[in-house]
């Protein structure tokens, strides 16, 4: 897959649409960024909704299948399971880059400002999402993408705090931009997730400080490299596992 801006806007255009966006945000039964990136990865329509083997394949292009998951990977694990069997397989993981964050009142329809998140998503956010599935890394029919979009997220003013806002439901989030595709099609791609300024040996928490990630995060992510054989455990520093580039990659 490479990234391509002109057909991300085609296919955002397509979708969102000033009605969809301003007015009608929600009312269809798919979500908006699930409904764009499947008109980017797959403009014809015909490859959408394909039943195969017993399930829905969200894109099928006559030989390669293409999930979009905004989440909770432990629910393809079955579909993983048979469509790996006979298709290579790309699941996408859309990651908010930027968000902008708008409130809706449930009673008056009414939109706030949107407000800028001081949080910046990266690909790292993955991992606790590859963890979940992970007996299936090592089949070489399993690829996956990353995009980094820009997106406006529209919330619920129904949690349970004085302002309602911890606790709400995400209503839906609007693409804005195509910031970054990240890429996971063979074993060596994971070194992508090793910053360049990492010493030779290292800890999790080098690569935490390197990456600047939180520690919880850069255990998962070394827990997924050693599982891959990206990296191997060389001893300990301290009560930390040692970490290396595995030796054919290196």
């Amino acid at each position: 897959m490479n990234m391509n801006e002109k057909r991300f806007e085609e296919a955002k255009s397509k979708i969102v649409g000033i009605q969809r966006n301003r007015e009608g945000i929600g009312t269809l039964q798919e979500k908006t960024v699930h409904a764009v990136l499947k008109n980017y990865y797959a403009p014809d329509v015909a490859t959408h909704e394909v039943s195969l083997h017993n399930y829905v394949a969200d894109i099928y292009t006559g030989n390669e299948i293409i999930e979009i998951q905004n989440g909770n990977f432990y629910k393809i694990r079955t579909k993983l399971e048979v469509f790996l069997e006979e298709h290579p397989v790309t699941v996408v993981y859309p990651i908010p880059h930027t968000k902008w964050l708008i409130w809706i009142d449930e009673t008056t329809g009414e939109l706030s400002k949107k407000r800028k998140s001081p949080v910046t998503g990266s690909a790292y956010l993955a991992f606790k999402e590859l963890y979940r599935i992970k007996p299936y890394l090592k089949n070489t029919n399993l690829k996956f993408c990353f995009p980094l979009m820009d997106v406006e997220e529209y919330r619920l003013l129904n949690g349970w705090s004085r302002d309602k806002k911890k606790g709400s439901c995400r209503y839906d989030r609007i693409p804005v931009a195509l910031f970054d595709e990240v890429v996971i099609e063979r074993r060596e791609d994971y070194l992508q997730f090793l910053p360049y300024e990492l010493p030779e040996e290292f800890t999790s928490a080098d690569l935490a400080k390197s990456a600047k990630i939180p520690s919880q995060t850069a255990n998962l992510v070394l827990n997924i490299l050693h599982f891959m054989e990206v990296v191997e455990r060389i001893g300990k520093s301290s009560r930390s596992y040692l970490y290396r580039i595995a030796k054919d990659l290196g």
